[in-house]
């Protein structure tokens, strides 16, 4: 697991800027936190990272449940607040994206429980302060091993503080 610390929004957006930089066709992207907690401020910066045109507003899709953004690989952002968990998801259709081309990011993916892909980043963001945000990237299967390993380790990049757990640094060579 990897945890950050973000001090402001701008830190937020930057962070998931970066992993959207690293993520690829495929991938799904498990937000959880409570509300005003920096989910939405994240998948902006992630919307970004996939080369989202920056005219194109990012929003919540709290009502909507669903908006698709394109950019170097098609990203479909879900909020799942509204709804009451699986039964729902599945009437709706939305597993067939969660194992699509594109990348799902979802938040309050906690309301999904048999649906939820096995192999996934889960991404869990606490309320610290105003505007302070500590950011945990849990990884579950090598792919997203991988990118959580990037994210602990760029390479000459300025951003938020990162707090390593011991076995989340990279094996001795």
């Amino acid at each position: 697991m990897l945890t950050v610390v973000t001090s402001s929004v701008e830190e937020t957006v930057l962070l998931g800027e970066r992993l959207g930089s690293l993520a690829g066709p495929g991938d799904f992207i498990a937000l959880t936190g409570e509300l005003g907690s920096g989910k939405t401020q994240f998948a902006r910066g992630l919307a970004a990272g996939l080369g989202v045109d920056p005219s194109v507003p990012v929003t919540s899709p709290t009502y909507t449940l669903m908006n698709l953004y394109s950019g170097r690989v098609a990203l479909y952002h879900f909020d799942l607040y509204r709804l009451a968990g699986d039964p729902e998801v599945a009437e709706l259709g939305f597993e067939e994206y969660f194992y699509g081309d594109g990348v799902c990011i979802v938040e309050w993916a906690e309301r999904l429980r048999d649906l939820l892909p096995q192999e996934r980043l889960t991404v869990s963001f606490s309320y610290l302060d105003e505007n302070c945000r500590s950011i945990s990237f849990e990884p579950d299967g090598p792919r997203y091993r991988s990118i959580v390993r990037k994210l602990a380790f760029p390479r000459g990049e300025d951003g938020p503080v990162t707090e390593k757990a011991p076995h989340d640094m990279p094996d001795a060579e």
